[in-house]
């Protein structure tokens, strides 16, 4: 038992990790948006291909448009907090009944 549960806190330290780069990904690409960057660059190149198919779908489902504003990031955000609180919490509470 204490390998599957070793097994779940891994997991769901990892998803944690992720869900945290994650985030911070969508925040620098929200605050390099900003600024209207070269198309070209490298790093925006870069940003774009990590959050777009994630902002893809999102855009398709729900029209998140106000006044010139695109709210997708945000709904973005929201569903990665969702992630860590129930996720995360959910695999470590189940590690913790296994030990």
């Amino acid at each position: 038992m204490f390998v599957l549960s070793n097994f779940l806190f891994a997991i769901a330290r990892l998803l944690q990790v992720v869900l945290n780069l994650y985030f911070w990904l969508v925040v620098v690409s929200v605050v390099v948006s900003w600024v209207n960057p070269d198309p070209y660059n490298p790093l925006v190149r870069m940003l774009r291909s990590m959050t777009e198919p994630v902002y893809r779908p999102l855009r398709r489902v729900l029209p998140l448009y106000a006044g010139g504003i695109d709210f997708t990031p945000l709904v973005v955000i929201l569903l990665i907090q969702f992630l860590e609180v129930f996720a995360v919490n959910s695999l470590l509470q189940l590690g913790a009944q296994l030990q």
